[in-house]
C-alpha cells in the first residue's frame, strides 16, 4: 500500500466494484457511474475481447495472452466496440507529453468525471510482486477522486480498496517505456448521451467477430493458429532464454492465464462462457448457452496449463513441465477450433 493517507474521496455517485479484468472492470465502473449498469461478462463479449496471442519481441520475455481486439492501427478495440454496440461514443487518446497527460486528467477530474487510464501496474505502490521488477503496461484503472492540494488521485482497480496515489507516481506509471505494451499516457473519454441496452443483433455480430478472430487471424501468432505456434515455440524456450528469463516467463505466463492476471480464470474463457449464457437469454438462442459451457471446459484446460507453467517455474528443471504444456496446447487448440466454428454457425443462421 501507498504510504499516503487516503485524503481524496470518490466522486459523489461513484460506486466501487470488485472485478475480474482490469479493462472490463474499469468500463463497468464508468457505465455504472453514468447509470447504465452492465455486467463485465457482457462488456467482454460485446467488445469481442477474447482470443489468443503469442508474442516474443527482441528485448522482452515471451508473452502469452487471451485478450483480443486491442486497439491499434486498423483495429477498433474492445472499448470502442462496446461503445458502438451500446450507443456510447468512446474516444481514445495518447500523448508523449507527461505534462499534457496530467493537464487533460486534471481537467476531467475537476469537472467531476471519472477518468479511465492505461498504465504500467509495475509502478503502482499497492501491488506486491514479491521483490520482482515486474512491468505490464496495458493495465487499466479508473481515477475516481482528486485532492489537488495533496496532488493525489484515487484509483479504482480490480480489488476491494480504493487506492490513493500521487500524481508523480501516476505519471511514472502512465509514461512507462517497458515493452511489449508501453502505455503512452493513454486514456478514454466517454459520451453517454445515446446509451442503450445491448441488442440481440449486436451481440450476435460481436460473437462472430470473436470467432473469426480465433479461426482466421491476420497473422499466425493469433487465434487457434497462435496456440499451435505457442506449442512449437515453447519447446525452444530452454535454448533461447537464460535460466532466469525462463523461470520468469513460466511464472508470468501462469499468472496471465489464471485469475491472478485479471482473466477471470481460464484465460478469459470462464467470463466468455458466462457472457454466452447472457447472450442466450437476450437472443433466445439456447445453443449459445451450451456453447458457453464448452468454452468454460476449455477454460479448465487453460487452468491446467497455468498449473504446469507454475510447476515448471518451481521445479529443479523446467523442461519436464514445459513438455507437458507443449502436449496440452494442441489439444486445447483442437477443442477451441470446434467450439468457435460452432459459434460461427449459430450466429450465421440467426
Amino acid at each position: 500500500m501507498s504510504g499516503l493517507n487516503q485524503i481524496a474521496q470518490p466522486f459523489p455517485g461513484f460506486r466501487h466494484l470488485t472485478s475480474h479484468h482490469c479493462i472490463t472492470g474499469s468500463l463497468r465502473h464508468i457505465y455504472e457511474f453514468y447509470h447504465a449498469p452492465i455486467s463485465e461478462e457482457m462488456l467482454l463479449g460485446l467488445g469481442a475481447g477474447v482470443g489468443f496471442i503469442y508474442w516474443h519481441t527482441k528485448g522482452a520475455l515471451p508473452f502469452l495472452g487471451g485478450r483480443a481486439n486491442i486497439e491499434r492501427t486498423g483495429v477498433e478495440g474492445l472499448e470502442k466496440a462496446v461503445g458502438r454496440r451500446t450507443g456510447v461514443t468512446v474516444n481514445s487518446f495518447r500523448t508523449d507529453s507527461a505534462a499534457r497527460a496530467e493537464k487533460m486528467l486534471l481537467e476531467q477530474l475537476q469537472s467531476g468525471q471519472p477518468a479511465m487510464l492505461v498504465l504500467d501496474m509495475g509502478y503502482l505502490p499497492y501491488f506486491d510482486f514479491a521483490g520482482q521488477d515486474f512491468h505490464f503496461g496495458y493495465h487499466v484503472v479508473v481515477a475516481c477522486g482528486l485532492d489537488l492540494s495533496a496532488r493525489q488521485v484515487l484509483l479504482a482497480d480490480r480489488d476491494e480498496a480504493l487506492h490513493p496515489v500521487s500524481l508523480e507516481t501516476l505519471a511514472r506509471a502512465r509514461g512507462s517505456k517497458y515493452k511489449p505494451f508501453p502505455p503512452q499516457n493513454a486514456g478514454y473519454v466517454f459520451d453517454f448521451a445515446g446509451v442503450h441496452p445491448p441488442q440481440a443483433a449486436d451481440i450476435l455480430e460481436a460473437i462472430q467477430d470473436c470467432a473469426k478472430g480465433m479461426l482466421t487471424p491476420p497473422i499466425g501468432n493469433f487465434g487457434v493458429q497462435g496456440i499451435h505456434k505457442a506449442a512449437r515455440r515453447i519447446r525452444d524456450w530452454p535454448k533461447t532464454l537464460s535460466e532466469k528469463e525462463l523461470r520468469e516467463t513460466c511464472i508470468n505466463t501462469a499468472i496471465m492465464i489464471d485469475a491472478r492476471g485479471g482473466t477471470g480464470g481460464g484465460l478469459f474463457r470462464y467470463m466468455y462462457g458466462r457472457f454466452l449464457g447472457e447472450a442466450a437469454t437476450i437472443t433466445g438462442i439456447k445453443e449459445l448457452g451450451r456453447a458457453g459451457e464448452v468454452i468454460k471446459d476449455s477454460g479448465d484446460c487453460w487452468e491446467q496449463a497455468a498449473e504446469l507453467f507454475e510447476q515448471a517455474y518451481q521445479a529443479e528443471s523446467t523442461a519436464g513441465g514445459l513438455q507437458k504444456v507443449c502436449a496440452l496446447l494442441p489439444e486445447i487448440a483442437e477443442r477451441e477450433q470446434h467450439v468457435w466454428q460452432h459459434l460461427i454457425q449459430l450466429t450465421s443462421r440467426s
